[in-house]
Protein backbone atom coordinates (compact mmCIF):
# COMPACT_ATOMS: atom_id res chain seq x y z
CA UNK A 1 0.00 0.00 0.00
CA UNK A 2 1.45 3.39 -0.92
CA UNK A 3 1.95 5.89 1.86
CA UNK A 4 1.73 9.66 2.29
CA UNK A 5 4.53 11.02 4.49
CA UNK A 6 5.13 7.44 5.63
CA UNK A 7 1.50 6.93 6.73
CA UNK A 8 -1.38 5.04 5.15
CA UNK A 9 -3.89 7.22 3.27
CA UNK A 10 -6.67 6.37 5.76
CA UNK A 11 -4.54 7.74 8.62
CA UNK A 12 -3.89 10.96 6.71
CA UNK A 13 -7.61 11.29 5.94
CA UNK A 14 -8.43 10.81 9.62
CA UNK A 15 -5.86 13.43 10.58
CA UNK A 16 -7.29 15.94 8.09
CA UNK A 17 -10.81 15.28 9.31
CA UNK A 18 -9.85 15.62 12.98
CA UNK A 19 -7.89 18.79 12.21
CA UNK A 20 -10.88 20.27 10.42
CA UNK A 21 -13.12 19.42 13.37
CA UNK A 22 -10.69 21.13 15.74
CA UNK A 23 -10.47 24.23 13.54
CA UNK A 24 -14.25 24.34 13.33
CA UNK A 25 -14.58 24.06 17.11
CA UNK A 26 -12.12 26.85 17.86
CA UNK A 27 -11.60 29.09 14.81
CA UNK A 28 -13.73 28.56 11.73
CA UNK A 29 -17.48 29.24 11.80
CA UNK A 30 -18.43 26.36 9.49
CA UNK A 31 -21.74 24.51 9.37
CA UNK A 32 -21.88 20.73 9.59
CA UNK A 33 -22.81 20.69 5.89
CA UNK A 34 -19.65 22.65 5.03
CA UNK A 35 -17.50 20.39 7.20
CA UNK A 36 -19.01 17.34 5.51
CA UNK A 37 -18.32 18.79 2.07
CA UNK A 38 -14.70 19.55 2.99
CA UNK A 39 -14.24 16.03 4.35
CA UNK A 40 -15.63 14.71 1.05
CA UNK A 41 -13.07 16.70 -0.93
CA UNK A 42 -10.27 15.42 1.34
CA UNK A 43 -11.41 11.83 0.74
CA UNK A 44 -11.71 12.39 -3.00
CA UNK A 45 -8.23 13.94 -3.20
CA UNK A 46 -6.71 10.99 -1.36
CA UNK A 47 -8.62 8.65 -3.68
CA UNK A 48 -7.11 10.38 -6.72
CA UNK A 49 -3.65 10.22 -5.21
CA UNK A 50 -4.02 6.53 -4.39
CA UNK A 51 -5.31 5.71 -7.88
CA UNK A 52 -2.41 7.54 -9.52
CA UNK A 53 0.27 6.04 -7.27
CA UNK A 54 -0.96 2.47 -7.51
CA UNK A 55 -1.53 2.70 -11.29
CA UNK A 56 -3.88 -0.25 -11.28
CA UNK A 57 -3.71 -2.52 -14.31
CA UNK A 58 -7.34 -1.86 -15.19
CA UNK A 59 -6.77 0.29 -18.24
CA UNK A 60 -6.79 3.46 -16.17
CA UNK A 61 -10.44 3.27 -15.16
CA UNK A 62 -9.62 3.70 -11.46
CA UNK A 63 -7.76 6.94 -12.15
CA UNK A 64 -10.57 8.15 -14.39
CA UNK A 65 -13.20 7.30 -11.77
CA UNK A 66 -11.18 8.93 -9.00
CA UNK A 67 -10.79 12.16 -11.00
CA UNK A 68 -14.51 12.27 -11.74
CA UNK A 69 -15.28 11.65 -8.06
CA UNK A 70 -12.94 14.46 -7.08
CA UNK A 71 -14.63 16.82 -9.56
CA UNK A 72 -18.05 15.96 -8.14
CA UNK A 73 -16.78 16.57 -4.61
CA UNK A 74 -15.24 19.89 -5.66
CA UNK A 75 -18.53 21.02 -7.21
CA UNK A 76 -20.34 20.00 -4.04
CA UNK A 77 -17.93 22.05 -1.92
CA UNK A 78 -18.39 25.05 -4.20
CA UNK A 79 -22.18 24.77 -3.99
CA UNK A 80 -22.14 24.35 -0.21
CA UNK A 81 -20.02 27.49 0.12
CA UNK A 82 -22.42 29.54 -2.01
CA UNK A 83 -21.48 29.17 -5.67
CA UNK A 84 -24.63 29.32 -7.78
CA UNK A 85 -24.57 26.85 -10.67
CA UNK A 86 -27.47 25.66 -12.75
CA UNK A 87 -27.93 21.98 -13.54
CA UNK A 88 -26.77 22.68 -17.09
CA UNK A 89 -23.58 24.38 -15.87
CA UNK A 90 -22.83 21.53 -13.50
CA UNK A 91 -23.37 19.00 -16.29
CA UNK A 92 -21.12 21.00 -18.63
CA UNK A 93 -18.33 21.09 -16.04
CA UNK A 94 -18.61 17.35 -15.42
CA UNK A 95 -18.63 16.61 -19.17
CA UNK A 96 -15.48 18.67 -19.62
CA UNK A 97 -13.73 16.99 -16.68
CA UNK A 98 -14.73 13.55 -17.98
CA UNK A 99 -13.34 14.32 -21.42
CA UNK A 100 -10.15 15.83 -20.04
CA UNK A 101 -9.63 12.80 -17.76
CA UNK A 102 -10.28 10.45 -20.68
CA UNK A 103 -7.69 12.24 -22.80
CA UNK A 104 -5.10 11.96 -20.02
CA UNK A 105 -5.84 8.33 -19.18
CA UNK A 106 -5.96 7.21 -22.81
CA UNK A 107 -2.57 8.73 -23.50
CA UNK A 108 -0.91 7.17 -20.46
CA UNK A 109 -2.13 3.58 -20.42
CA UNK A 110 -1.66 0.61 -22.66
CA UNK A 111 -4.22 -2.10 -23.33
CA UNK A 112 -4.10 -5.41 -21.51
CA UNK A 113 -2.62 -8.24 -23.55
CA UNK A 114 -5.19 -10.67 -24.92
CA UNK A 115 -5.60 -13.87 -22.92
CA UNK A 116 -5.41 -17.00 -25.00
Amino acid sequence: MPTIFGREPAVILGFLSAGLQMLTAFVLPLTQEQVGALNAIFAAAIGVWTAIVTRAADGGSSIHSAVLGFAQAAITVALVFGLALSDEQTAAIMAFVAMAASMFVRQNVSPKPAVR
